[in-house]
């Protein structure tokens, strides 16, 4: 099963080539450095270039935020470095870095470092508190270097990559590199460490035209990912999703899932070559620096999984790990807070998830909770975090009361499980797209949805409304059914629908002959029985 992620993209620009890509945090902007020699910041919410400037005549390789200072820092092909104020576009500094072209600028997250690497083959750093002085200088490499990547887990390290076909980590500590990784074959270009959970991985791609990953404790290559057809340029791991990012020279940027290695989608928005990839940790957005322009994507959604029990105890993913907290003891630790007020609540670790978690969903009584993604699903003990069962499907939803629940395996397939056994599996009248739970398991067709009992799974009855979701009272009685632009309020009657089946009739048979659907929208409320 692949990964589901939904892709829109927010901002496509055109331009002269990019060679970097860098995104705001706070502010919707995108900052392009161009081979042309200029800078751009794009507003990605209004499609609009809100601020430009020519920085030299030579190309500008690489440009970053230095967000706390409001500054804009760019290295180009003259060997210098210039830092602007990026509100007033005022040059701040200038200053030769370098005796050849300077390919990669890092901004260190806590010190007053802008790292900086170049074909001169020398990595510098720089204090912008200490008047830009160069604090030190990190020789090694035979060849080029590309780019360098600080290790968020450790910001005493950080790698560089070189057209030496090598792979260097060091430490702020020592001038000295800690150790060397080889393995590929041609120049690597691109390294990037990997920024959610406790993996030690950073990801590498080169002009073999491969992406490897690298477990930097053990000094191994642990995968070596093949579908690129010309040199890798970029990589990368997305900050939230499970995904390792790789863009090359053939116009493509892949995305691989970082679990299973497996290659989940290719993305080509024919503007010739991939040269830049950029991404803001706390957000789904994936900046590609192209060369006919800029592109801004929306990986998936930007709120995490989370399932609150009926206790007020919530769990929510963070990548791959589980946390909670309890809501109802922070209230009452603040009873006068007003509406709208952020509570402190303390949250700890629960434990991890097998795959990466895109729904969470507790059982009515809170005894159990179950994660959802990749084609997969596992009940885990909500208390301590066990695995209980696990299985495959593409929708999973409960029953009211616990001991039942569902799975769409497919168009055509639904199972359903009791005390955790399978009981049923069931063909639907129509091509089942969706399904919901509560009181009845409801099923969506691409035209109607139908109600079926869950013990045998007859079906209820059939309504010509096509579902967003279903929501169900507490008592079971009422079900609301919310479509694109209207909602319906309808009744159950459970005893009615009860002594309709053991007498034999099925209360859905005059519904398949003639289907009905509830005439009046927002406030309709109709008895779910036979007769009506």
């Amino acid at each position: 099963m692949t990964l589901r992620v939904d892709i829109k993209k927010k901002l496509s620009a055109r331009s002269d080539r990019v060679k970097s890509v860098d995104i705001h945090p706070t502010n919707p902007w995108i900052l392009a450095a161009l081979y042309n020699g200029s800078v751009y910041i794009w507003d990605y919410t209004t499609q609009t270039l809100v601020k430009s400037f020519e920085v030299t005549d030579q190309p500008v390789r690489t440009a970053k935020y230095i967000v706390r200072k409001q500054w804009i820092a760019t290295g180009s092909d003259d060997m210098q470095i210039r830092v602007y104020n990026y509100n007033t576009l005022e040059k701040l500094k200038a200053f030769e870095a370098h005796q050849d072209y300077i390919r990669c600028l890092v901004v260190h997250p806590t010190h007053p470092y802008l790292l900086s690497s170049s074909d001169d083959m020398l990595i510098k750093v720089w204090d912008w508190e200490k008047n830009w002085n160069n604090v030190q200088v990190f020789e090694g490499h035979s060849h080029y270097v590309m780019m360098l990547a600080i290790n968020p887990k450790d910001t005493n390290t950080f790698a560089s990559a070189s057209l030496d076909r090598t792979v260097k980590v060091w430490g702020f500590n020592s001038n000295q590199a800690h150790f060397t990784l080889e393995g590929h074959e041609k120049g690597v270009n691109a390294v990037e460490y990997f920024l959610g959970g406790d993996k030690p991985y950073l990801v590498t791609g080169a002009d073999d035209k491969l992406v490897k990953v690298w477990d930097y404790q053990n000094k191994t290559c642990v995968q070596t990912l093949e579908g690129h057809t010309h040199n890798v340029s970029v990589v990368g791991f997305h900050p939230s999703l499970p995904l390792i990012i790789s863009g090359g020279e053939d116009g493509t940027v892949r995305l691989w899932h970082s679990t299973t290695y497996r290659l989940e989608k290719t993305l080509n928005y024919g503007m010739e070559r991939v040269w830049a990839v950029g991404y803001l940790k706390g957000t789904n957005l994936l900046a590609l620096g192209y060369d006919e322009g800029t592109v801004l994507l929306k990986l998936g959604r930007e709120e995490p999984a989370v399932s609150m029990d009926p206790t007020g105890k919530i769990i929510w993913a963070k990548h791959n790990e589980i946390q909670t907290a309890n809501v109802k003891s922070a209230l009452e630790a603040a009873p006068n807070a007003p509406d709208g007020e952020r509570l402190a609540v303390a949250a700890k670790e629960m434990g991890t998830c097998e795959i990466y978690p895109q729904t969470l969903l507790h059982s009515p009584n809170g005894r159990f909770i179950v994660a959802i993604g990749d084609g997969e699903w596992i009940i885990y003990t909500a208390l301590a975090w066990r695995n209980k069962t696990f299985g495959q499907g593409l929708d999973f939803v409960w029953g009211s009361d616990s001991s039942f629940y569902a799975v769409r395996e497919g168009n055509q397939k639904v199972k359903i499980f009791k005390n955790f056994k399978e009981a049923r599996t069931f063909k639907p009248p129509f091509s089942a797209e969706g399904i919901y739970g509560g009181g009845l398991l409801a099923v969506r067709g691409t035209e109607c949805v139908g109600l079926f009992d869950w013990e045998e799974n007859r079906i209820v009855r059939r309504i010509d409304v096509v579902p967003k979701n279903i929501y169900w009272s507490d008592n079971g009685e009422f079900v609301t059914i919310a479509c694109e632009n209207a909602f319906y309020i309808l009744q159950y009657k459970k005893d009615v629908v009860a002594a309709a089946l053991a007498n034999g009739v099925e209360p859905g048979r005059k519904d398949s002959r003639k289907r009905s659907k509830p005439s009046t929208k927002f406030q309709r409320k109709s008895e779910l029985h036979i007769g009506r």
